[in-house]
């Protein structure tokens, strides 16, 4: 990335008082060439790299892009930092760290050593052990440089003993990480169980972290936090959400009672809400929904980014509650209501975000009817090739089929069927029960146009439809999108909307 792109996606990126500290600083220095270029960006709106290149240049020709660029960039960071001290007690923590080193250096060995007794003092109260570990450090560092000064044989032995505990705590806490990145990243990338066998693959590391929580053996918010998390996740990788559901539940009453320890912005804060809302979403508890939607519209935060996050989050959920009930009508106008807010800042996303809003913004075209619309929305992913990795690919193909039915492409659905079916092929070790189902209909489906056959062989499928609702493995795709009921709105005739609205009645 070119650095001038960088420095127009930072600048995109300020929230109002970043903007207002960078105000401030440059207040009497209006005709600076950083100042300008500031303003290119922030107030002209210009996004192209080589377009800014081209008006900076062309009202100051002598001047240096490249270095006014770099310039700009590198202050705005240090703008950004020093607001941050204020802020997040992780920069605190480690500025006065920095301080404690100016005042060694400087021979003012009482001053430096009170600053890392506070700074281990405040780094206990945050639960930062990397500050305390770093404070630990430097304190028997600085004074074994000065003699040991009074320091007894017996105080500096219990000082060690306090930073191979600090260490263990750090172990312990990179070991339970790294568990739970494991269990993320193939839920990420290898999707939801769906058998027993991929089940059981997770055994090995259910059983380590739990050993790792044993072995804890003292009160701590990190590894409570870590281990409610890896379990919610783990249950909802597995299908049972109200184990999920009960974890997150725990994992949310751990932060309330410890909102000192919060980080800035509340990403894990952020994960635990996004985690009851999707136990509760598959459990069709809608109306518990809306309540903690409402407490993530409270959130606040400086972070423009995680505001952003917030946003998508607040925002599909809603509307995955219009789509679960069949109300498309009512998704459309949430959608429109979106649009300049969230939609139009779609590239911001991570490409997980873009996937899924663009799959049920599809979605909802589909439900209403617009199959060009959701044609163009799901063209997008399926013409990159950075999405093709993510497990929720699966599940756009399986969509883009049926939008392709409903448009009569006939030549795409054979031919996007047998690509399909050799990947599913490949994959024999898995159940994929609904996708086997969705392609034996579109398979049969152009080839019978008897109204009366098809109700027979909807008859027929029955006893097979009701055990895909039962299978908790094949929910684990139908929680993303009905497509049973997509065929039944197909075979019967009757509007989509319709069908999923009896299902919830149900």
């Amino acid at each position: 990335m070119l650095k001038s792109e960088s420095l127009i996606q930072l600048v995109n990126s300020l929230a109002k008082q970043e903007k207002k500290e960078f105000s401030i600083y440059t207040s009497n220095k209006e005709d600076k060439d950083y100042v300008f270029l500031f303003k290119l960006i922030d107030e002209k709106k210009v996004t192209d790299p080589e377009e800014l290149k081209r008006r900076f240049l062309k009202a100051r020709p002598t001047s240096s892009f490249n270095t006014v660029v770099v310039y700009l960039f590198d202050l705005l960071i240090d703008i950004l930092t020093r607001l941050r001290m204020e802020q997040d007690s992780y920069y605190m923590l480690f500025n006065e760290l920095l301080h404690a080193r100016v005042l060694y250096e400087k021979s003012m060995y009482p001053e430096c050593l009170h600053v890392l007794k506070k700074v281990k003092e405040k780094a206990i109260y945050y639960e930062n052990h990397f500050a305390l570990l770093m404070a630990q450090r430097l304190e028997l560092n600085y004074l074994l440089t000065l003699d040991f000064g009074e320091l007894d044989e017996k105080k500096l032995l219990n000082k060690q003993y306090k930073m191979k505990n600090t260490l263990k705590s750090i172990g312990q806490l990179n070991e339970q990480s790294s568990l739970h990145e494991l269990l993320k990243y193939r839920m990420m990338n290898k999707g939801v169980s769906r058998s027993l066998e991929e089940t059981q693959l997770l055994d090995d590391l259910v059983t380590s972290e739990i050993s790792i929580v044993a072995s804890a053996g003292v009160e701590n918010f990190e590894i409570k936090k870590n281990h409610q998390l890896f379990q919610a996740n783990y249950f909802i990788m597995v299908g049972d959400y109200k184990a999920a559901f009960n974890a997150f539940v725990e994992l949310n009453k751990l932060f309330e009672e410890n909102s000192h320890l919060w980080h800035n912005p509340p990403v894990y804060y952020l994960m635990t809400v996004e985690g009851m809302l999707e136990s509760l979403r598959i459990m069709h508890n809608y109306e518990g929904m809306n309540y903690f939607i409402e407490k993530l519209e409270r959130l606040s935060t400086s972070s423009s980014s995680f505001q952003l996050n917030v946003a998508y989050v607040i925002f599909i959920y809603r509307l995955f509650s219009y789509i679960d009930r069949g109300e498309f009508k009512q998704a459309d106008e949430w959608i429109t209501e979106n649009q300049a807010s969230l939609i139009d800042k779609t590239s911001l996303l991570k490409d997980q975000q873009q996937a899924v809003m663009l799959l049920y913004i599809a979605l909802t075209h589909l439900g209403n009817g617009e199959f060009r619309k959701a044609k163009k929305k799901l063209a997008f992913i399926v013409g990159r090739g950075n999405f093709y990795p993510l497990s929720l690919f699966r599940t756009i193909r399986l969509v883009n089929l049926m939008i392709h039915y409903e448009l009569g492409d006939i030549d795409y659905i054979q031919s996007e069927t047998r690509s399909i079916k050799r990947e599913m092929s490949k994959n024999k070790e898995l159940n994929l029960k609904v996708e086997l189902f969705l392609l034996k209909f579109l398979n049969y489906s152009f080839t019978d146009d008897n109204r009366k056959s098809r109700m027979d062989i909807w008859k027929h499928l029955e006893d097979e439809v009701h055990a895909l609702y039962q299978d908790k493995y094949e929910n684990q795709i139908l929680r993303k999108f009905d497509f049973v009921a997509w065929v039944e709105s197909k075979i019967r005739e009757i509007p989509l909307s319709e069908i999923l609205k009896g299902k919830r009645l149900s």
